[in-house]
């Protein structure tokens, strides 16, 4: 396939792109390997830009039907086939913007399968490709239960995203931030829906008080939830599908249209070659990394969803390809901190996180304070209409922050404030003495600030 190339990525998602993009920025000759037709892996295609266009489209719905606290007649109804053009639009607009980057950067595109050989050898559709370094970005796929099958009643998101209607009733197993989008989403269109989590409680990698605060949330929206269950069986028919589980020792049965299996993502590397390599996976099939996303095999690295780090989140992934791409081209790039990357879940209310929970702080032994933030005292939530809170956890004696934990409205944009503060290890009266404008959303973070630092103004 011509000359030798400097860097050959295999997977054009969101890790992979990002490392070519940046390597060819950087000088080098590349070739972006993807299987699919199309560049952007799961993120664009079946991820977060296709369901954050279904919620957006939610989130207008949910408008529409309390107009009337606005002062608004309104009245409508989803449209399933123009919200699915919606979604393909917003997705082929990002497709062609990577696109064309990809071609103004001169990145050769290689459609076809990769597989790793001994010796860092590497073929493309069985045709031998040279490079110096390699990058492995082949993503995840979605995890089932043992012995499941996907088909008819019963899916997985990447189902869900291009199914044929609307349900009237759904069950969503899984409450991480996947199913907790569906299961919100589904709940905008008017489906009646269910929630099992077999963990003690929704978004069990949050801090406790934001899995109490959408647990309350989502009751209040008529959303049926159920933690510390485990599903015993799920039957799909013509018609519905039968989940039958077991909570607080008894065991329960739940049908509905659909069944939607959320309960996590596994990693790809089926065919890719990696035991022949002698690229090392751990026992959950991950590929094992330094924290210089290194693997066991010089010059062959691994970024995003496949690689073994803590999160499986797409600005992760684009930060991993960032910093490979650089390391290859010479640059020192320290470790990233994966304790300072934001978390967030769209679903309504919106989830945002980062660093330590109240409970990890603790485990640390230090010495640290709380404040929990009610965002009915800040002007604009009243104003849009919905509450939640802000949770800071800092050392005590007016120490670093250690964690920003919220639950409430455009949360999600939020959170770039509190990896900020994190980040830069800000004490509550480093951040109490910015202004934050009024009225707006951010001043709920100001003010638990100011709260911790003995001066809140709109609180006791």
């Amino acid at each position: 396939m011509g000359d030798p190339y400097d860097v050959v990525v295999i997977g054009a998602g969101t890790g992979g792109y990002s490392a070519a993009l940046r390597a060819a920025q950087l000088g080098k000759h590349v070739a972006l390997v993807e299987r699919d037709d199309r560049l952007g892996g799961t993120c664009l295609l079946r991820g977060c830009i296709p369901t954050k266009a279904l919620l957006q489209s939610a989130a207008v719905m949910d408008t529409v039907e309390r107009s009337s606290e606005w002062g608004i007649k309104a009245a409508g109804e989803p449209d399933w086939s123009a919200i699915q053009a919606f979604e393909d639009a917003s997705i082929d607009k990002l497709v062609k913007g990577v696109t064309g980057l990809v071609k103004q950067r001169r990145i050769d595109v290689l459609t076809g399968t990769a597989a790793l050989g001994p010796d860092r050898s590497l073929t493309v559709n069985g045709t031998a490709v040279t490079a110096t370094d390699i990058i492995l970005a082949t993503g995840s796929a979605p995890r089932l239960l043992p012995g499941l099958q996907v088909g008819g009643r019963i899916m997985t998101s990447d189902e869900a995203l291009r199914a044929d209607r609307i349900p009237a009733s759904a069950i969503v197993i899984g409450a991480g931030a996947v199913g907790l989008e569906f299961a919100s989403m589904y709940r905008s269109f008017g489906a009646n829906v269910t929630v099992i989590e077999a963990l003690p409680r929704l978004a069990p990698l949050e801090d406790e008080d934001l899995s109490k605060a959408v647990a309350r949330a989502f009751r209040k929206r008529g959303i049926t939830t159920a933690a510390g269950a485990s599903v015993t069986s799920i039957v799909g028919t013509d018609t519905e599908a039968t989940v039958t589980y077991d909570a607080d020792g008894a065991s329960q049965t739940v049908s509905a249209d659909i069944c939607l299996v959320a309960i996590g993502r596994g990693p790809v590397t089926e065919g890719l070659g990696v035991a022949d390599a002698g690229v090392a996976r751990n026992p959950k099939g991950y590929i094992e990394v330094d924290d210089q996303l290194h693997t066991t095999v010089p010059g062959i690295w691994a970024v995003g969803d496949v690689a073994a780090t803590p999160l499986q989140l797409a600005h992760v992934a684009f930060t991993e390809g960032m910093a490979v791409a650089e390391r290859i081209a010479g640059i020192d790039v320290p470790p990233i901190d994966y304790h300072g990357i934001p978390r967030v879940t769209y679903s309504s209310p919106e989830l945002a996180s980062v660093g330590l929970t109240e409970a990890e702080a603790r485990e640390t032994g230090r010495e640290i304070v709380v404040e929990r933030l009610d965002f009915r005292a800040i002007g604009k939530a009243n104003i849009v209409g919905e509450g939640g809170l802000v949770k800071v956890v800092a050392d005590a004696n007016d120490g670093p922050v250690l964690g920003v934990h919220m639950i409430g409205p455009h949360v999600t944009d939020l959170i770039a404030e509190g990896m900020l503060i994190t980040a830069w290890e800000a004490s509550p009266s480093d951040v109490a003495a910015h202004i934050h404008p009024h009225p707006t959303l951010s001043e709920g973070v100001g003010e638990a600030m100011l709260a911790l630092a003995g001066r809140a103004l709109h609180t006791p």
